[in-house]
């Protein structure tokens, strides 16, 4: 059982690398978790591994207790309710805004396996938008599962959980025993790259929408806010951002407001003050 020091440590790490909170009801996580770290890096315990930590570790043990300490849980159109938001306001909503052969730009903040972008780019083919193209970037800290999401290979349980058959036989391939491969119109629609939220990176650009679901739960709420302004310079004026359902800006950032009665999407609160005063001239 790793030590009450120890953990302690590895919090922090992880907070300063991730932002990312440990909960105390979490700590028997660590040791299952940093084990095969340990034997990766040829190191005897967990405790070594923590000890290296301490002492300029070593970029790639960084990297591998980072990755095998975050969470992946995803699955295809996860949680449906956004998805439905998306193709039947969000997608109309900016179609109508956008003149015709624009390029619609999609943010997927901590994709992981690749499911969420992949089940966006498969609602925006379903709609049929011929005459506008989407780009979606996907990013992740996780640089390994970013490679599993790039290769678009997925099991047999992970193409049947939330995924409908008509849109698994239509946009899947199977190419091995339990490996159902995505096809390639829907892999180009998505281009993976490792990013940390915690970081600024103006090279991402603006994006039309934003998801960012099931990662602000993980932070404290000075990192939540800082996160949630950053990802509000990325935005167009009327883009859209997406939270998880236990997720919200309130208490936390004056940067979004709720959008039309949307739930969990938010919209920048600049953006929402002049809808209102037009909808009011209007009246």
């Amino acid at each position: 059982m790793t030590e009450q020091a120890d953990l302690q440590f590895l919090a922090a790490f992880l907070k300063t690398e991730t932002g990312i909170i440990i909960a105390a009801e979490k700590a028997y996580l660590v040791d299952s978790r940093l084990t095969p770290v340990a034997n990766k890096h040829g190191l005897k315990t967990v405790a070594a591994v923590i000890d290296r930590l301490k002492l300029a570790p070593p970029a790639p043990l960084k990297r591998d207790v980072v990755e095998a300490m975050t969470t992946n849980e995803t699955s295809f159109f996860r949680d449906g309710t956004p998805f439905e938001a998306l193709k039947n306001h969000i997608f109309p909503g900016l179609v109508q805004r956008r003149a015709s052969g624009k390029r619609l730009r999609i943010l997927c903040a901590a994709a992981s396996t690749g499911q969420e972008p992949y089940s966006i780019a498969m609602l925006f083919q379903e709609l049929g938008l011929k005459d506008y193209t989407l780009d979606i970037v996907a990013t992740d800290l996780d640089s390994q599962v970013l490679a599993r999401a790039a290769s678009g290979v997925y099991t047999k349980f992970e193409v049947q959980r939330g995924l409908p058959i008509k849109l698994m036989v239509k946009y899947f391939t199977q190419t091995g025993l339990d490996a159902w491969t995505l096809k390639p119109e829907i892999r180009r629609m998505v281009n993976f790259r490792e990013y940390n939220l915690l970081n600024s990176d103006p090279a991402l650009g603006q994006f039309d929408v934003v998801f960012c679901r099931n990662v602000l739960i993980y932070f404290d709420p000075p990192t939540k806010k800082a996160v949630l302004e950053r990802l509000a310079r990325h935005m167009a004026p009327d883009a859209s951002l997406f939270l998880g359902g236990a997720e919200t800006v309130f208490g936390i950032t004056e940067a979004f407001a709720p959008g039309a009665g949307l739930r969990g999407v938010y919209v920048h609160k600049a953006a929402a003050a002049a809808a209102a005063v037009i909808t009011k001239a209007a009246a």
